[in-house]
């Protein structure tokens, strides 16, 4: 008989990662949550999956307090900690959605409690007495959380339906511009209204303010090819979507990429070297017990 634990890994560091925004972090966590598990008798235990996701949701819960007073003293935009996904992440709408690095910052506009029912319910659509005594509150308290949250990242992140095809012909448009230092094919690829941010932390170069608009951002991408002729873009997934790791000058550097009404809206770069450990090997995410994207 196989380890429920094994069995439902890759389910548990989702949901922490989706906790936390951080690979680091939901590898603790996860780790956390195995040693509470060895220490169970595990006959006793009439639903395993439950009782880990119980276990790892407040783990998660306990670390994202902390880091949330840690993030209030970060230098600079804080984004989350970019993953390299399986192409079949991408498969899975809703999994690619609730991962992608435009609705983890989302999340993190919401409370530690608010952002594990959002996560819960809506990402992995848990029961709401199975939220409940994750989370120590009353299923009538995690209904009203939970409504809460929902409306809250609507308003946030409205729900944009883009062609998978679509997508990836503007991305790689972009990513071939940016190369290329072609001003006016970066002009063509970008929204009028296009935002770009980046997360540098204090300890990697970067701009220190979002800079909004087709023209500036433009410019700025174009320096690309001057400052680091002998850079590589690589088109890499990220998040569950098509976005670029960029090796330049011997730092590395990963964007993502939304796309919206066939042109690029917003750009998140993450420069921090601490959060590009996790470009180097594939995770594989999970919603349910059986380990399928």
């Amino acid at each position: 008989m196989s380890d429920p634990f094994v069995a439902h890994r890759n389910l548990l560091f989702t949901v922490a990662y989706e906790m936390l925004g951080s690979a680091a972090d939901a590898e603790d966590v996860v780790q956390e949550t195995w040693l509470r598990w060895a220490d169970v008798d595990q006959e006793q235990v009439q639903e395993p999956r439950a009782y880990l996701v119980r276990i790892v949701t407040r783990q998660a819960l306990n670390r994202l307090r902390t880091l949330s007073r840690r993030r209030e003293d970060y230098v600079g935009e804080w984004l989350p900690e970019p993953l390299l996904t399986t192409p079949d992440v991408a498969e899975d709408v809703e999994l690619a959605d609730s991962v992608s690095m435009a609705m983890l910052t989302v999340l993190e506009t919401l409370g530690p409690t608010e952002r594990a029912v959002f996560v819960l319910r809506e990402v992995f659509d848990l029961p709401y007495d199975e939220i409940a005594a994750a989370v120590g509150k009353t299923s009538a308290a995690v209904r009203q959380i939970a409504t809460r949250a929902r409306s809250h990242v609507a308003a946030r992140r409205p729900r944009v339906e883009v062609d998978r095809d679509e997508q990836h012909a503007v991305v790689e448009s972009f990513l071939a511009a940016v190369q290329g230092g072609d001003l006016q094919a970066l002009l063509d690829s970008l929204a009028p209204d296009v935002v770009l941010l980046a997360d540098h932390g204090g300890v990697a170069q970067a701009i220190r303010k979002p800079l909004h608009g087709s023209e500036p951002v433009a410019r700025l991408l174009a320096n690309f090819a001057t400052f680091a002729p002998d850079g590589v873009i690589e088109p890499m997934w990220i998040n569950g979507s098509l976005g670029a790791r960029i090796d330049a000058r011997g730092e590395v550097t990963a964007i993502s990429l939304e796309v919206e009404d066939g042109r690029i809206s917003k750009i998140l770069v993450v420069r921090n070297p601490a959060k590009l450990t996790s470009l180097t090997e594939e995770f594989v995410l999970s919603r349910d017990a059986q380990g399928r994207s």
